[in-house]
């Protein structure tokens, strides 16, 4: 499919997707979340992908937010409507079965920063903004914002966030935990392909069901998440990767993962 406001690029089991409306900052309309819903469902059936990174075009923003002038005119019904479209777009994000690295290239506000928070690393220019400032036009986080952020910084600090509508920077996202390192603007893309083609060349079997295991047991107690984790443990033995993995340890090699 040809997309007109997000480009995806491909190499070497790396797929690069960036929202593609610097004159925009990036903003979240209707058409480009359209097109990040089909995007990401080609890439979660496409088994050659193994990681995902996710940026912005140009030098001033990764998503600078929903589109306020799209926004602007919504009665409550398409507000739902909107709402319900970020929401199955960010999840299909979670849901990924390759992991999924945010470099995040400046603005990440609103919606760019719960696109953020959908991803499963997040890695930052040094230049970037971080926040939820709904509040200062009326209305409250519509992606996922409420709800993601207190479950990766702690409820006290996002409601802070979320209540006064303060933006943070590069440095104290890293400190709260909403973001996992700071690097020069000039370095992102390398560190992210960096910490990408690590991944891609584990067991991507193994790195799909750790992805399951951590998202679906953070919301179960203890009890059950480790019995979760127990089958999914049992579940790789079943795997050739597993069996190559184990071996080329012994036998002090580089395995040749197949993904099978």
């Amino acid at each position: 499919m040809e997309f007109l406001n997000i480009i995806v690029a491909k190499e070497d089991a790396i797929a690069t997707v960036t929202i593609n409306r610097p004159k925009a900052l990036n903003a979240l309309n209707r058409d480009t979340l359209l097109e990040m819903r089909q995007c990401f469902k080609e890439l979660a059936d496409d088994s050659a992908i193994r990681v995902v990174i996710v940026t912005g075009g140009g030098e001033k923003a990764f998503v600078a937010g929903a589109d306020i002038a799209f926004m602007q005119g919504l009665d409550p019904a398409a507000g739902r409507a909107f709402g319900k479209l970020g929401h199955e777009v960010l999840k299909s994000i979670e849901n990924l079965p390759q992991p999924v690295i945010a470099a995040v290239n400046g603005f990440a506000l609103g919606g760019g920063c719960e696109l953020a928070l959908a991803c499963d690393i997040r890695l930052a220019a040094s230049n970037a903004k971080f926040g939820q400032p709904e509040v200062n036009l009326g209305i409250i986080p519509g992606f996922g914002g409420t709800q993601r952020l207190p479950r990766i910084v702690g409820k006290g600090m996002a409601n802070e966030l979320i209540f006064s509508g303060t933006l943070i920077d590069a440095e104290e996202a890293c400190r709260i935990g909403l973001v996992n390192r700071v690097v020069a603007p000039e370095k992102l893309m390398d560190e992210c392909l960096a910490l990408a083609g690590k991944i891609a060349s584990r067991g991507p079997g193994a790195v799909r069901l750790c992805k399951e295991a951590v998202n679906n047991g953070l919301e179960m107690d203890l009890n059950r998440a480790c019995a979760y984790e127990g089958d999914l443990f049992a579940q790789c033995f079943s795997s050739a990767d597993q069996k190559e993995g184990m071996s080329a340890f012994l036998e002090k090699r580089t395995p040749n993962f197949q993904n099978k």
